[in-house]
């Protein structure tokens, strides 16, 4: 198990508000759920959402996605769909008719109720990055396979930092835990070293039940408490084009039949898991997760469902990924409109395909954070820390990131753009007139403090005096600061008898096999 005791110092995840830095002590913003005020950019006219919409009900019609779960191909017969092998097609009408069924929005609250989360509406969460298989940071210099201790320190950033709203899956995958109980020990360490909302991979019955439980003991809840509302959710990817696995719809099955959330987001990448097109790109990724969703309404109506995007585009030079492009943007703010269509939440990510946290890391991420400001999107997957196009995780880059999301949690803030006679300031610009300045003013003095935008990592010192306080490039911030707040970490509270049942269910699992593997 975790064992944190030698971390513990004043600052840490409970707080999750100061860390020093230096002298210099880093007053980050508050916890809050950010909502988005701004109309979204909607880049299609009303034929041309029409146009999309017709063409997944087409692919849905006369094309049909290949579902390899023989229990959904059941429920697709018994639903009136016309299943031929593993190929399902299913009406448009249906379809609506179960879309229609899901939820604009809902909550879904962890173990700490005060960090309840809000999904749907004009609410957009950001999470952590989630399921690279490799590690990256300024100490180890080069690209490493990644290991629990490494995977729990960026926990304890996803815990730290308030702009992170919940912990989604594996942050780095903990390559040293054999796969059979990888879940068990990382999913210990996110019970215990987060309180924020988590996540089920869907890859096989053990698991998935495994963490249902898991969050149902760590939330000191009955079956039928945990059953009776939100708590965890799952996210899937279709395998694009038009196929759907056994394990990820099992695990949604499971996942809403006791009453957890799933997000459904298609991997397309146009020009080679779609069509070069990205209208064609994102017409197929529609398509593909109503597919899912409709079979989820079907089975429990109502359950909370969120419509995920994650189109892009390939180099077509290498046929590497690419993320952060014009491409990817646009596709990003169409989806936000047909997910506004069809009534569903959104989710989308901020990802790029640079290797270390450089500028390319930082436009690329910015692009992608932006796209989901402009598109709508409610649930922001990978918003800290992903790298090499979701290959690596870097805590440089997490802290970095968070400086991102910081500024587009003030960006939505209403003070900025209000309105009253205090904000006109009619007063204070009569008082300066032509000649004077505003430094000194009360009015300036009153409000000074609170007035802009306060960084933790960017530098605003002129060159010859952030030359002679050491030259310090931003990525060697961003390492001190991480280092800085893994050392003064200090878990969210859990009632012992909670930590002891936790401990007990995770080393009977152990003894029983976990999860079966192929290895």
């Amino acid at each position: 198990m975790a064992d944190d005791s030698p971390r513990k110092r004043r600052t840490g995840g409970r707080a999750g508000n100061s860390a020093r830095r230096g002298t210099a002590l880093f007053e980050q913003m508050p916890w809050r759920l950010p909502v988005n005020t701004d109309r979204p950019t909607e880049p299609l006219g009303e034929e041309g959402v029409a146009a999309i919409h017709d063409g997944a009900m087409r692919i849905l019609e006369e094309i049909g996605i290949e579902f390899l779960n023989e229990e959904a191909l059941d429920l697709f017969r018994e639903a009136g769909c016309t299943v031929n092998g593993t190929n399902v097609r299913m009406g448009r009408d249906w379809v609506m008719e179960m879309v229609g069924k899901a939820p604009a929005q809902f909550d879904i609250t962890p173990r700490n109720p005060d960090r309840k989360i809000t999904i749907g509406g004009k609410h957009i969460l950001f999470g952590n990055v989630s399921s690279p298989p490799n590690y990256w940071d300024m100490e180890i210099g080069k690209k490493v396979s990644g290991t629990r201790a490494q995977c729990a320190d960026l926990l304890r950033l996803t815990q730290y930092f308030n702009c992170i709203h919940f912990a989604g899956g594996y942050p780095v995958e903990p390559v040293d835990i054999h796969a059979s109980v990888r879940h068990l020990d990382v999913v210990f360490d996110k019970m215990i070293l987060t309180d924020k909302v988590a996540h089920a991979y869907s890859l096989g019955a053990e698991r998935v039940e495994d963490v249902m439980e898991m969050v149902r003991i760590a939330g000191g809840m009955t079956e039928e408490e945990f059953a009776s509302a939100p708590h965890m959710y799952t996210n899937i990817n279709s395998t694009s084009p038009l196929k759907h696995d056994v394990p990820m719809i099992d695990g949604c099955l499971r996942c809403i039949r006791k009453g957890q959330a799933v997000i459904v987001t298609p991997f397309t990448l146009a020009g080679a898991m779609a069509p070069v097109t990205m209208s064609g790109a994102v017409a197929l990724s529609i398509a593909e997760a109503l597919s899912a969703i409709a079979l989820f309404q079907y089975v429990r109506p109502g359950c909370p469902c969120v419509i995920g995007t994650f189109t892009s585009n390939v180099d077509m030079k290498s046929g590497a990924p690419a993320f952060g492009t014009p491409e990817y943007m646009r596709a990003t703010q169409m989806t936000g409109q047909m997910a506004r269509f069809y009534g569903l939440p959104m989710r989308a990510s901020g990802v790029c395909a640079a290797n270390v946290p450089d500028g390319q890391a930082m436009w690329e991420t910015s692009n992608s954070l932006w796209s989901a400001v402009q598109s709508g999107s409610n649930v922001v997957y990978h918003a800290a820390g992903w790298l090499e196009g979701g290959l690596i995780a870097s805590p440089e880059k997490f802290v970095m990131d968070c400086e991102i999301l910081q500024m587009i949690q003030r960006y939505m803030e209403p003070d900025i753009t209000a309105t009253g006679p205090e904000e006109i300031a009619l007063d204070a610009i009569r008082e300066v007139g032509p000649s004077g300045h505003f430094f000194g003013i009360q009015h300036t003095q009153d409000r000074y403090e609170k007035a802009f935008y306060q960084p933790f990592i960017s530098d605003w010192r002129n060159y010859e005096a952030w030359e002679l306080a050491g030259g310090v490039w931003t990525a060697e911030r961003a390492h001190r600061m991480f280092k800085e707040i893994v050392a003064g970490f200090e878990p969210p509270p859990m009632d012992p008898g909670v930590r002891e049942e936790l401990e007990a269910f995770v080393t009977r699992r152990k003894a029983e096999g976990g999860a079966p593997t192929d290895f």
